[in-house]
Formats: structure tokens, C-alpha cells, sequence
């Protein structure tokens, strides 16, 4: 019985708060609100969004001069991706470079006239393997291409002397040195082969051409050996009549003065050459 009447109780407390806070609820709802509530606005207003706005279009007009600006510096200095850039000047160009002191190490300048570098060594070098075509500096200039090629036709001139393993000409073209006011020497501590394989080999000077062996030999191998414009010496005998046996003279003995002048003297059954020896005194 008492167990039954504290569950009775309890429901109807229980049942009392629910119907106060149903009471209570109902009377939050139905209270007066007033009538003007104060609103408080989000955002930007006034002269910030005024001022907001004309950074904005301040913006878009720099933007809109730039990219007008950029394309009329492309289209000026024609500046393409198919095609090589191109430096252009009413005057010179000058590339110049420096250390990181700001010393001038090189320079190349392009001008109307010439092309000029300015350099401790200039080379060129080959895009296949990296071998040097052309190096120059204060000591020397080396060309590393396998060949020479001068296309002028008044030849290569070179002012001072010239060491080069290999002197050839072009097919079907002549070979020819040269030299117009002074004389022309080839030297080799093993020796100089000049050949011909296809034509003559001619050698011609103003003067004199020597031909000289110090401890060996000059050595003619040829099927006939022919030397032109030689002087003839005449019989001093006052025995014989120098007109007459010159004119029926056909045969002649080649001989040697003292100092190695060639001349020829008629022949005759032996010697003659020390009877036309008056030739080596005028030599």
C-alpha cells in the first residue's frame, strides 16, 4: 500500500512540471514583441565601397595597359616562337661581359663596318662532337677543321713563315707559290716531296733558282732531261773558222764552268770544253 502510494505521488508531480513547463512555454511564445527591433547590416557601405570599387577598375585598367603594352613590345622587337631573335640598332651592338668585380672580360661589338671581339681566347667549336674548328688567342691560332679552304683568287698571303704538314690544290686547279719581291724557301729536317701525279711541275724565278745538297745528292731521273737558252761556246783555236763550224754544228757537249755555270761547246772527237772556256770568264 505505501509502495503504491509514493508511485501515485510521484506520476503527479511528474504530471505537474510537465504541465508548468507547457504553461511556461506557451507564455514565451505569446509575449509582445516590439514593435521597431534595430538592425544591424553585414557588408561594406558608403564611401569604403566607393573606394573599393575604383581600386578595382584602377586595377583592371593597369592590367588592360599592360597586356597592350607587352603585345606592342612582341610586335616591335618581333619576338615570335618559329623565329631566330633579332637585335637591331641604328648604331652598334655591344655584348659585353664581366667579373664579379665588374671588370670588362670580353666584349663583341657589331657595327656597320666590322665585327670586332675583344677576348682572352676566341673559339668555335663543332655542335656534333665538341671538337675545336678555330681557337685564337695572344700565342697562336689554331684551325682543328680537316681542311683549308681559301676561296679568293688571289690565294692565301701570309707574312711571315708558314708550317703546315700538306700544301694541295683543287682538283683540275693549279698549284702555285708564290712570292713577288722575295724569295721563296722551303725547309724540312727530313726532307720535301713535291710531286705531280697529273701534270708538269714547273719552278721560275727573275734571277737565279738554286739547287743545293749539303751532304747528299741532286738526283734527275727522268726519261729525257732537257735544259733550254744555254750559252754556246766557240772553238778558240784560230785553226777553225768559229762562223762556219757553228753553222754546220749539230751536236754539242754540255760543259761545267769553276763555279758550276752550264754552257755547251761543239763536239768533236775529244773534248772541247776547255777550248770554249772563254764562256766561265764572263760568267
Amino acid at each position: 500500500m505505501v509502495l503504491e502510494r509514493a508511485k501515485r505521488e510521484t506520476f503527479v508531480k511528474a504530471s505537474k512540471m510537465t504541465r508548468e513547463q507547457y504553461i511556461l512555454a506557451t507564455q514565451q511564445n505569446n509575449l509582445p514583441r516590439p514593435e521597431n527591433p534595430q538592425l544591424y547590416p553585414v557588408g561594406i557601405y558608403g564611401w569604403r565601397k566607393r573606394c573599393l570599387y575604383f581600386f578595382v577598375l584602377l586595377l583592371l585598367v593597369t592590367m588592360i595597359v599592360n597586356l597592350a603594352m607587352t603585345i606592342w613590345i612582341l610586335k616591335v622587337m618581333n619576338f615570335t616562337v618559329d623565329s631566330p631573335l633579332v637585335l637591331q640598332s641604328d648604331r652598334n651592338v655591344t655584348v659585353n661581359a664581366r667579373n664579379h668585380m665588374g671588370q670588362l672580360t670580353g666584349q663583341l661589338t657589331v657595327g656597320a663596318d666590322a665585327v670586332e671581339a675583344q677576348c682572352k681566347r676566341f673559339e668555335v667549336s663543332s655542335s656534333e662532337d665538341g671538337r675545336v674548328l678555330f681557337s685564337a688567342d695572344e700565342e697562336e691560332i689554331v684551325i682543328g677543321a680537316d681542311r683549308l679552304k681559301v676561296t679568293g683568287t688571289e690565294g692565301a698571303v701570309f707574312e711571315h713563315s708558314v708550317e703546315t704538314p700538306h700544301i694541295r690544290a683543287e682538283p683540275s686547279q693549279d698549284l702555285k707559290l708564290e712570292s713577288p719581291t722575295r724569295s721563296l724557301i722551303m725547309e724540312a729536317p727530313r726532307g720535301i716531296q713535291v710531286s705531280a701525279a697529273a701534270g708538269d711541275l714547273k719552278a721560275s724565278c727573275r734571277k737565279e733558282l738554286h739547287l743545293q745538297s749539303t751532304e747528299g745528292e741532286i738526283f734527275l731521273n727522268a726519261d729525257s732531261i732537257r735544259l733550254g737558252n744555254l750559252p754556246v761556246g766557240s772553238f778558240s783555236s784560230s785553226s777553225s773558222s768559229p762562223g762556219s763550224s757553228a753553222a754546220r754544228q749539230t751536236i754539242y757537249e754540255l760543259c761545267v764552268c769553276p763555279n758550276g755555270k752550264l754552257y755547251l761547246s761543239p763536239a768533236g772527237a775529244g773534248s772541247t770544253c776547255q777550248s770554249s772556256s772563254n764562256i766561265c770568264l764572263w760568267s
